[in-house]
């Protein structure tokens, strides 16, 4: 994992942190703190490209539909064929809670 070059004691602090939210109103609240609007586009942006390349979506329609640069969507394409499945755990989950 590419993550673990940056594993220890802070990183384990900002995910606690996360973790700690008890609801989306306190996710609002602290990622109004903790990032700016561009990176907070940036995760909200890199999220809907990997559900829509699980859809089966083209390039051009993600592109089209999310403004993604295409480098954008490889990468995202690369984290869903080669990386460690947290989109697909992710979005598996959404789906779940989203089918309940």
């Amino acid at each position: 994992m590419q993550i673990d070059k940056l594993r220890g004691r802070q990183l384990d602090q900002l995910f606690d942190a996360i973790l700690s939210l008890k609801d989306r109103e306190e996710c609002y609240r602290f990622f109004d703190d903790i990032a700016t609007m561009s990176e907070v586009q940036s995760f909200v942006q890199r999220l809907q490209v990997a559900k829509m390349l699980q859809e089966g979506q083209t390039y051009h329609s993600i592109v089209e539909e999310s403004s993604a640069s295409t480098t954008t969507i490889s990468r995202v394409k690369r984290c869903l064929n080669y990386g460690n499945d947290g989109y697909q755990m992710v979005l598996s989950r959404l789906n779940e809670e989203k089918e309940n």
